[in-house]
């Protein structure tokens, strides 16, 4: 071996040597490297537990849609009773007393629903409301004037029931024109049913009306005892139903009821809604 070739193998094992070096140091570098960050890394634990809580069926009993009927004679201490219940009611305004535009503008300003308590011909004689009562006798063109003024006379007005009406509410020509005029108002009917011959319903579905019906009577007879009864007869129908429709009348004794019942009745998860809501 010359001097020259000792050399070059010398100079080989150094490279080498140094490589192997390089080779210690990486990998002592990269395991150092991988401990730091198994240290840095948090540890998975499982989360906590969350306490859970049951879901509560707020789902409600039956909707309870009243109508209170006759505002507009009185503008007193049980007038204003009605307007002072924690209950969604619709109020019926009869047209042309002197109380009528001030109890249509007060129950509206206080959230309620206000209608047009509509004066219609009865089979029996009937007094008051004579420039708006709509009489089966009457021609199509007097129905639709006599429609329009009380609309302009009660603007707060979303929808109508009939004040009596037990001859008008069964003639079809009649309650077609009230209909069509309704429904060019965007107006809803809710057929009182003074009569089984009543025709209003089916008059007013068949033009597109939302309508409905009413299912009781609360006052006819006007003691405590049998206004709580006819209530009661109410909820049970609009737990089974779904909704009943119960109209009343602006008096002393249903006040009396309403103030006392419509509590427990909330209580008991019924809901009470604005008629609106119930006609279709």
């Amino acid at each position: 071996m010359t001097p020259q070739q000792g050399s070059e193998e010398r100079q080989q094992k150094i490279i080498v040597f140094l490589l192997f070096i390089v080779l210690v140091l990486v990998s002592i570098m990269i395991g150092t490297f991988n401990k730091i960050s198994i240290l840095e890394k948090p540890s998975v634990t499982e989360l906590p537990e969350v306490e859970t809580i049951d879901k509560v069926d707020y789902a409600t009993l039956g909707k309870i849609a009243i109508i209170i009927d006759d505002f507009g004679y009185r503008n007193d201490a049980i007038s204003d009773g009605f307007l002072n219940l924690s209950a969604d009611l619709t109020c019926a305004v009869i047209p042309g007393h002197e109380f009528s535009q001030i109890m249509s503008k007060k129950a509206n300003r206080l959230g309620f629903e206000v209608i047009i308590h509509m004066p219609m011909g009865t089979t029996t004689p009937s007094f008051g409301e004579d420039e708006f009562i709509i009489k089966a006798s009457m021609t199509s063109m007097e129905i639709e004037s006599r429609m329009k003024k009380v609309l302009q006379q009660l603007p707060e007005a979303v929808g109508m029931n009939n004040h009596q009406g037990s001859k008008a509410s069964t003639n079809k020509r009649v309650m077609n024109v009230m209909g069509t005029i309704l429904k060019d108002h965007d107006k809803y009917f809710l057929d009182s049913r003074t009569t089984k011959e009543t025709q209003a319903e089916k008059a007013m579905r068949a033009l597109g009306v939302p309508t409905g019906r009413r299912h009781v009577f609360l006052d006819n007879e006007p003691d405590e005892n049998s206004i709580s009864r006819q209530l009661n007869l109410l909820a049970e129908k609009a737990k089974n139903s779904g909704f009943a429709v119960g109209i009343g009348h602006v008096k002393e004794n249903t006040l009396a009821v309403l103030q006392r019942e419509i509590p427990k009745l909330r209580a008991q998860n019924f809901e009470f809604v604005f008629i609106s809501e119930v006609v279709n």
